[in-house]
């Protein structure tokens, strides 16, 4: 079993087992983003990886979910990725679910039968990093993909049959960037309604461009409060109504569940009870 790099996984893959079939992200140009910097980006070899899953599968019964790593496996050819899947139903019996990351650019670019195709060879949810809806702000963090290319990525996967879990970052414009960060995050959010969405917070790493425009000036961050404000002017123009909404990231000030539409003055409510008390979670608790 190898493990190359840097491995990150979403939290509701904690007990997953989980295999790298690329090394890194094919795409890495986010300013905010630490996660794969030291990695140079690589698909593994196919054999490689279904030799990792043949070598792990003695302990078959123990996962219950599999986790395709590392920053964008949905990368991969799709005959590839059906091999993958192949592999997993035969050394997996008992596995209920496998999932991976994926980026806008790697859906569009695969056709509505392909990804019909992977959903049907066992593939079921595509977590996406979102960041923000916020056309400017998605230039700025170089992010690589535009508002109508999430609009088309996701009505591709949902009519695939994926569940999609997307992460929204607060604090990712700046206090300056506040309102249209949370405004144009909720227009994308209203548009696309995926499954599951988790809002994360955002943190400045040494190893990003962004980390260089903080030392500047040029990038304020904003503090608990604030994040805060933006989470809940995020949470009043949001219409999506079915969304499993979660603030459970180690990242967070406050943690927060509920679904949307239903839960909305809830979470609201809770947002502005914590502002009042000034009852952040204290950053001990804010580490990884």
């Amino acid at each position: 079993m190898q493990y190359y790099g840097n491995v990150f996984r979403p939290p509701s893959e904690a007990r997953s087992l989980i295999i790298q079939a690329t090394v890194g992200c094919s795409h890495n140009n986010c300013t905010f983003c630490y996660m794969y910097k030291d990695d140079d980006f690589r698909i593994r070899p196919l054999e490689d990886i279904k030799k990792d899953l043949i070598e792990m599968s003695s302990y078959g019964d123990y996962f219950e979910r599999i986790f395709l790593a590392d920053g964008d496996a949905l990368v991969l050819k799709t005959e590839d990725l059906v091999e993958i899947l192949s592999t997993i139903k035969k050394y997996y019996p008992n596995v209920k679910r496998v999932s991976s990351y994926a980026t806008a650019q790697d859906i569009n670019r695969k056709s509505l039968e392909e990804l019909k195709e992977l959903r049907a060879e066992g593939l079921e949810m595509l977590y996406i990093g979102f960041e923000t809806g916020d056309e400017e702000l998605l230039k700025e963090i170089k992010k690589g993909v535009t508002y109508e290319e999430y609009v088309t990525a996701m009505k591709k996967a949902k009519e695939a049959g994926f569940t999609t879990s997307i992460t929204i970052i607060a604090g990712l414009g700046g206090v300056e960037g506040m309102e249209r960060n949370a405004i144009g995050t909720a227009k994308l959010i209203s548009e696309t309604k995926p499954d599951f969405l988790g809002y994360l917070t955002m943190r400045i790493y040494k190893n990003t461009p962004l980390y260089e425009d903080y030392v500047s000036g040029k990038f304020k961050m904003p503090d608990a409060g604030q994040i805060l404000e933006e989470m809940k002017i995020f949470l009043e123009h949001v219409d999506s109504e079915g969304t499993v909404f979660r603030s459970n990231h180690a990242s967070n000030y406050v943690l927060l569940a509920g679904t949307l539409n239903e839960d909305k003055e809830g979470l609201i409510s809770a947002i502005e009870k914590t502002l009042k008390k000034k009852s952040f979670r204290p950053d001990v608790l804010r580490g990884f």
